[in-house]
């Protein structure tokens, strides 16, 4: 498909992402105990998109090469998700990370819409559809819809970062938002280790 390749199992050693790569997950649901994760999307942000199916083994040493160099910076949308299905399923931390949607609810605090579609609508002008967000993403042949869902949840991260990242310093908050993206693998590891709902720091 054009500006979408599609890797079996794993990520082809030669492939460079450069220092900055847009990651996304799909799963065969939300449950970060029960499903599996399936596939990996990456972008470097040069309107191409390389999607991973992943093997239930996950074997990949290239992709979890990439996902844990401390020299590439994991730009996500909800990173929080994705870390911690990596962490579960590929045995991995996934770091350093920045997250779009921690960083839209930072700067963008005149809304409370900080999805993906609302934030890159906004933020990169780009329209996103999620008509294939629920579907069967453990399926051994992708459909070309699946792969286009796919691939558009990474094709704008870079641009959705820069802009986000020129309204945080703005503001002021860039410093606080970096702080949140350098938590966010612990935050991860709560997730799986029984404190997903309890905020532990909460008074109560």
């Amino acid at each position: 498909m054009n500006g979408i390749t599609l890797h079996k199992g794993d990520l082809p050693a030669e492939l460079d992402f450069g220092p900055v790569v847009a990651i996304d997950c799909e799963a065969m649901g939300l449950n970060l105990h029960r499903d599996h994760l399936t596939l990996v999307q990456l972008s470097s942000g040069d309107g191409t998109a390389h999607l991973v199916q992943l093997g239930r083994d996950y074997d990949c040493p290239n992709l979890k090469a990439l996902l844990t160099d401390p020299k590439v910076v994991k730009i996500f949308h909800y990173g929080r998700y994705d870390i911690a299905m990596m962490l579960r399923w590929m045995g991995i931390t996934c770091a350093p990370v920045w997250c779009t949607k921690i960083a839209s609810k930072l700067a963008r605090t005149y809304t409370d819409r900080h999805g993906l579609k609302d934030v890159a609508r906004e933020v990169a002008g780009a329209e996103l559809s999620k008509a294939q967000q629920s579907s069967d993403w453990g399926t051994a042949e992708l459909s070309d819809a699946q792969m286009q869902y796919a691939a558009s949840d990474v094709l704008y991260l870079h641009q959705i970062k820069a802009g986000l990242e020129a309204m945080l310093i703005r503001e002021g908050r860039l410093e606080i938002a970096q702080a949140c993206f350098d938590f966010l693998p612990m935050r991860a590891r709560l997730d799986l280790a029984g404190w997903d709902e309890q905020d532990i720091f909460a008074h109560s």
